[in-house]
């Protein structure tokens, strides 16, 4: 009877140390879950940011194409303004 007793009582300290070691392993999930939330929502954020000066990016170079067609008319401009320079320039002279 007594071998009976100390087998059940090995038995007892083998789930105890079972239940802590489960304990232990739920804790660090826990913590490690609790981290990767961290980690997703820091992330998150980010790429917020990211999308965020992307649309920015997008709103202030919306009209890009359209300079080429730009420095053609600021050259028209410049040559028609030259134009003016020397009939005023004429005019001044007789």
């Amino acid at each position: 009877m007594g071998t009976t007793l100390a087998l059940a009582s090995e038995h007892v300290t083998f789930w105890w140390i079972t239940l802590g070691l489960g304990a232990v392993v739920i804790s660090a999930v826990i913590l490690l879950l609790f981290l990767l939330e961290l980690y997703v929502r820091d992330l998150d954020e980010g790429v917020q940011r990211v999308w965020d000066m992307a649309a920015r990016v997008a709103t202030q170079t919306a009209t890009t194409w359209m300079l080429p067609k730009t420095v053609e008319l600021v050259g028209e401009l410049g040559t028609e303004v030259q134009r003016h320079v020397d009939f005023l320039v004429s005019q001044r002279s007789a």
